[in-house]
């Protein structure tokens, strides 16, 4: 267990909880629509999309039809708000406004992360045995595929650059692909580091955070040559992680009960400086740069129902 340094007040501070009533089983990765200050969470053994009023503070509507929704991504140009099923390997493509189904895209099973490309208005969606599938973003077509060693969990595109860096945790590798070409340029080994799940890019800094649960640990990778910066230990069971460029600090969302905060060491790396009481099981986040908040799902487990904990970021 990571020791955090002491220090006068949490970086991060729980403002509200958002009841889920009737929400059950494991839920899974959250979007945002920051226009409409909604927040989706997908509810995966509940079979549902969950549509939170972030003026109100209140679950607005419960979207239903899904199999096993796992990854969610919102487009504002148009509003689409695209759903990925890990049950069957379907994307359901749903109009952001009135929630009326438009396009089901069909994958070759276990459809999970997806990334919006905002630039070239693309949604990328992993899935199956080894892929991440390319789609445009206004109609549904599909643009192609990239083909990878295994099943891709978390994946992470370059704002500044044109690749693609992807963890597949049955190789214990992270791939590195070229969006234009759609092919596999670089494969990068975690050495020790297993069952790689969550990822965050610091695009300027040339950093990429890799979150392993055997042992658990954050890995940083220069971007630049792949080489491993250092490893730093964190809670059990990290599944969702976030970088904050204005504060250099990064959340990692622990299914063992807590939030490690990660801030600079005095003589340069990352240290935990805080661990952030959450609950056993609340292993997904959603970071919101604009409203300065940071979203924990937190499931239904004994006498703890299932809700979102909001946490307001302390300069």
């Amino acid at each position: 267990m990571p020791a955090a340094a002491a220090r006068d007040e949490n970086p991060l501070r729980l403002v509200q909880s958002v009841p889920l009533a009737g929400v059950e089983g494991r839920i899974d990765h959250m979007a945002v629509d920051p226009q409409g200050e909604r927040l989706f969470v997908a509810a995966l053994g509940n079979g549902t999309v969950e549509v939170v009023d972030l003026r109100s503070g209140r679950r607005e509507r419960s979207l239903r039809g899904f199999r096993e929704p796992q990854g969610l991504g919102f487009t504002n140009i148009p509003t689409r708000l695209f759903v990925s099923n890990g049950g069957d390997g379907t994307c359901d493509m749903v109009d952001g406004a009135t929630f009326h189904h438009l396009r089901t895209l069909r994958f070759s099973g276990d459809a999970d992360n997806i990334r919006y490309d905002a630039k070239a208005n693309r949604i990328y969606v992993g899935y199956g045995g080894g892929a991440v599938g390319i789609v445009d973003a206004r109609t549904g077509d599909s643009l192609g595929n990239v083909a990878l060693a295994g099943h891709p969990e978390s994946f992470q595109l370059e704002r500044d650059g044109a690749r693609i860096f992807v963890n597949i945790p049955d190789a214990s590798q992270v791939a590195v692909a070229d969006r234009a070409s759609g092919q596999v340029i670089a494969t990068w080994k975690l050495g020790a580091y297993r069952a790689n799940y969550p990822m965050e890019l610091d695009d300027p800094g040339h950093r990429l955070f890799v979150g392993c649960r055997t042992p658990a640990a954050v890995v940083v990778l220069d971007t630049r040559s792949g080489r491993t910066l250092e490893a730093v230990p964190v809670d059990g069971d990290p599944d969702d992680m976030f970088y904050e460029a204005r504060r250099e600090r990064l959340y990692v969302a622990c299914g063992a009960g807590f939030v490690d905060v990660l801030e600079p060491a005095n003589l340069g790396g990352l240290r935990v400086i805080a661990r952030v009481p959450t609950a056993p099981g609340a292993r997904t986040a959603l970071f919101v740069p604009e409203r300065q908040r940071l979203f924990v799902a937190v499931p239904h487990h004994a006498s703890q129902q299932s809700e979102i904990r909001v946490f307001d970021v302390v300069p």
